[in-house]
């Protein structure tokens, strides 16, 4: 007997149903974030490569071992938010302030980690990747998603966004910052707050100043995101913005 269409692998995996496999990758995290009731999501980026403290003071330490402090700042400041959403529930009953990674190992490890340890619940967007990519300890399998698509993995990570924090990082980080910047310059995103950690780091590594002085960006542009420096500083900053909002948002449809 012949098997279903739905359930023969060799055409669900073949050019055909390329069409099928992309409205997966939307039906079902759609239904999952229904499910538990996820509307807003402060998205966490950052280096996969950056070690913990722990793993950094190993007999075979990494390389990044000096910027292991960002990995715990990171922890921190995603428990800070994951602790100020349980309180944002007395105020918005109706909505739900989650923590969002790439589900992987480094900042985004940190993230989920930091939820965790707040007792609350955090979501990761895993990617199929040919070196594995594993989803890190810290998930919650039921907020856990495996992408086989980059551009359906960055729909999910902007649907429920309503604030992003880019800590340092590689291609991967810029990548996802500066596609965040340019659909809020565009309007194609409402304005949300995004904030680059490590002061140092992002102005070391990028000239946004001179990019405005070529008029490559406007000046305005320049206000599209603001700088941090420690976790207590991120969480005020996402406090000031996000609250009002927040209160007198009906949500954002998915």
């Amino acid at each position: 007997m012949n098997d279903l269409a739905f359930e023969n692998q060799s055409f669900l995996w073949g050019n055909e149903a390329g069409p099928i496999r992309i409205l997966s990758e939307y039906l079902h995290p759609k239904a999952e974030f229904n499910e538990h009731g996820i509307t807003d999501t402060i998205v966490v980026f950052g280096s996969a490569r950056i070690p913990s403290k722990e793993k950094s003071q190993t007999k075979n330490p990494s390389p990044l071992e000096g910027l292991s402090q960002y990995y715990e700042e990171a922890r921190e400041f995603s428990r800070l938010i994951s602790e100020w959403a349980e309180v944002l529930k007395l105020d918005t009953p109706n909505r739900n302030l989650l923590i969002c990674t790439g589900g992987g190992p480094g900042i985004m490890e940190a993230g989920n980690r930091g939820a965790k340890e707040a007792g609350a619940k955090s979501v990761a967007l895993n990617i199929v990747l040919p070196h594995e990519q594993h989803p890190n300890p810290y998930v919650n399998k039921e907020l856990t998603f495996e992408f086989h698509y980059f551009f359906m993995r960055k729909l999910w990570f902007m649907k429920t966004c309503r604030g992003m924090i880019a800590f340092p990082g590689g291609f991967g980080t810029f990548d996802e910052l500066f596609e965040t910047l340019t659909l809020v310059q565009t309007g194609k995103k409402s304005r949300i707050p995004i904030l680059l950690y490590g002061t140092k780091f992002w102005t070391e590594v990028i000239n946004f100043k001179k990019l405005a002085e070529m008029k490559l960006i406007s000046e305005e542009d320049l206000h599209l995101f603001g700088f941090a420096d420690s976790p207590v500083e991120a969480l005020r900053f996402f406090q000031e913005k996000i609250r009002f909002e927040l209160t007198h948002s009906e949500g954002t449809k998915t």
